[in-house]
């Protein structure tokens, strides 16, 4: 049996649809089984917290392998899973990281989260995978009240970076999760194409059949504050301020083709991700 944490997110949801898709039998974990209506029938649903540790040996029950995900900037819940998996006897873990801690001189404030996670499954006793996706595609839905208005507010300028597809991140998982072989490696998960902000609302305009203007920011902090119009917590705030600085440096970008390797299909284009999701626009 293999448990899915984050089972009603975005990346979560489309695990478990895929390890249902591929006969394997599959525990969703929710805090709220209202929002676990869409995950298909046959994955079996638990109600559990991984913020509250007495609820969690009944999730872990007869679980041989698990998705460690887990949202947020702190670490407690990353001990609380790995903790109930040790003690129930599971013997692999893959945890859902990101490639920001790949950076240096210094590690960014988003990569020190990461980069503490990853620390305690290393240190857990249960043999891991650790994946580490670049930005996700679906960011842009991000945009949706702006574009409504005309236009995008482009934090990064020239910086180029390679989106990728969550569905393809959960493509990989679930070959993770249901093949051998891959304990005790990292796994660098990007998109295709190198591409700036501009280069997506040109395509996703294109879609829509629209235009849409790309209006410069004038820097990192009105980005910020667009995006949190009743403010962003302190850390979160200079995080994504350092984040966006970064990223509008590199105009070079880096792409990985180990998710294409791993699943063995070229993964999903901006376009292709633009037109399954043109409604949310």
């Amino acid at each position: 049996m293999l448990l899915v944490t984050g089972a009603t997110g975005d990346i979560g949801g489309h695990l478990v649809h895929a390890l249902a898709d591929a006969g394997a039998g599959v525990r969703a974990l929710t805090r709220d089984p209202a929002r676990a209506a869409g995950l298909p029938p046959r994955a079996e649903r638990v109600v559990g917290d991984l913020g509250e540790p007495s609820t969690l040996p009944a999730v872990f029950a007869g679980i041989e392998r698990f998705f460690l995900l887990t949202p947020g900037m702190g670490t407690a819940n990353v001990a609380n899973a790995l903790a109930a998996a040790r003690e129930a006897g599971v013997r692999h873990v893959v945890h859902l990281s990101s490639d920001n801690v790949l950076l240096a001189d210094p590690m960014p404030l988003m990569a020190g989260w990461h980069h503490e996670r990853e620390e305690l499954v290393r240190a857990s006793g249960i043999p891991w995978t650790i994946l580490r996706p670049a930005g996700f595609m679906s960011n842009a839905l991000q945009w949706r009240d702006s574009v409504c208005e005309g236009y995008v507010l482009d934090p990064s300028g020239p910086g180029r970076y390679a989106p990728i597809d969550t569905a393809d991140i959960a493509a990989v998982a679930a070959v993770v999760l249901t093949s051998d072989g891959h304990e005790g490696k990292e796994y660098v998960l990007t998109g295709g194409e190198l591409m700036t902000c501009a280069d997506q609302v040109k395509i996703l305009g294109d879609v829509l059949g629209r235009e849409i203007e790309v209006r410069q920011a004038g820097s990192p902090e009105e980005v910020v504050r667009a995006r949190f119009a009743s403010g962003a917590p302190k850390m979160l705030a200079e995080a994504l301020v350092e984040g966006y600085t970064r990223l509008r440096a590199d105009v070079i970008g880096s792409r990985s083709d180990t998710a294409e390797r791993l699943l063995g299909r070229p993964t999903a284009t901006f376009r292709d991700w633009c037109e399954r999701h043109a409604d949310a626009f």
